[in-house]
């Protein structure tokens, strides 16, 4: 039986038109997408630049991880051929560089891990970033928080990623030892998969490497020693990393131990 275009058109139409509708707004968002991006050095966008400003320090850095044609030609906008191994951009007076536009300052749950006597931050990869401001805040001054104990457990898949920070984290672990509170901070580093060289390349990463272990957390285990070591106190956990990791962490914070420690629980990730 045939179908008349006005029965067709009430009964398909609106879906069809719908669909039309959302597949045009698609190839549009790519089309200024791809013409953005193709414009030349003058304009780019970053997602998610990391901003380490405190209130002695009006700078901040942005760490850059070089992974596919994007981050690849951004690089060679910023780098001069004989500087692209370099960990940090050199400032040449005659270079063009890109103008860069930044979005923020923005909030982060993690500022209230210093409103904890004790607190446990966890991060998994790149899921670090969002601690750095915190660790850069306890480098200039500790005594005005409430914290008084800070778990940090970072876990990454190669050793060099562990880079990103290792200085920070070296100079955090030094203030404390020469401020006789080595206590203060109890850095734990997780190597979860084996490959080549087991230390982080320096002497100056001594430290760092003492506190650098082969395998995933044993989160249990750990979360049991925190109890047993904070008696009856208010624990705040802080997680940054994979979907698995956050899961983990949440139900092991709801868990009761016979300690009569309270865990609390907070989560940031990356949209």
């Amino acid at each position: 039986m045939a179908v008349s275009w006005r029965s067709w058109l009430a009964n398909e139409g609106v879906k069809h038109l719908c669909l039309l509708i959302w597949l045009s707004m698609n190839v549009l968002l790519f089309w200024k997408t791809f013409l953005l991006y193709n414009q030349g050095p003058e304009y780019h966008y970053l997602h998610q630049m990391l901003g380490c400003p405190t209130e002695t320090k009006a700078t901040f850095g942005v760490h850059l991880k070089i992974v596919g044609d994007w981050t690849e030609r951004f690089r060679d906008l910023l780098l001069p051929p004989s500087s692209q191994d370099s960990e940090i951009l050199p400032f040449i007076q005659s270079r063009n560089y890109p103008k860069l536009y930044i979005d923020g300052p923005f909030g982060s749950p993690f500022e209230e891990s210093l409103n904890y006597e004790i607190s446990l931050c966890v991060a998994g990869g790149i899921g670090v970033t969002p601690f750095a401001s915190i660790l850069n805040t306890l480098l200039d001054d500790w005594k005005p928080y409430k914290l008084r104990r800070l778990y940090f457990i970072w876990v990454c898949r190669d050793i060099q990623s562990f880079r990103w920070f290792a200085d920070l984290l070296c100079m955090l672990h030094n203030k404390f030892w020469q401020e006789n509170r080595p206590d203060y901070v109890n850095i734990q580093l997780y190597l979860s998969q084996t490959d080549g060289i087991q230390k982080i390349i320096g002497e100056k990463y001594h430290a760092l490497n003492s506190r650098l272990f082969i395998g995933r957390p044993r989160w249990k285990l750990l979360f049991d020693e925190i109890a047993k070591y904070n008696r009856g106190k208010t624990v705040g956990v802080f997680c940054c990393g994979p979907n698995s990791l956050s899961k983990t962490l949440h139900k092991l914070s709801n868990q009761n131990n016979s300690y009569g420690t309270r865990f609390e629980y907070n989560k940031e990730s990356f949209s």
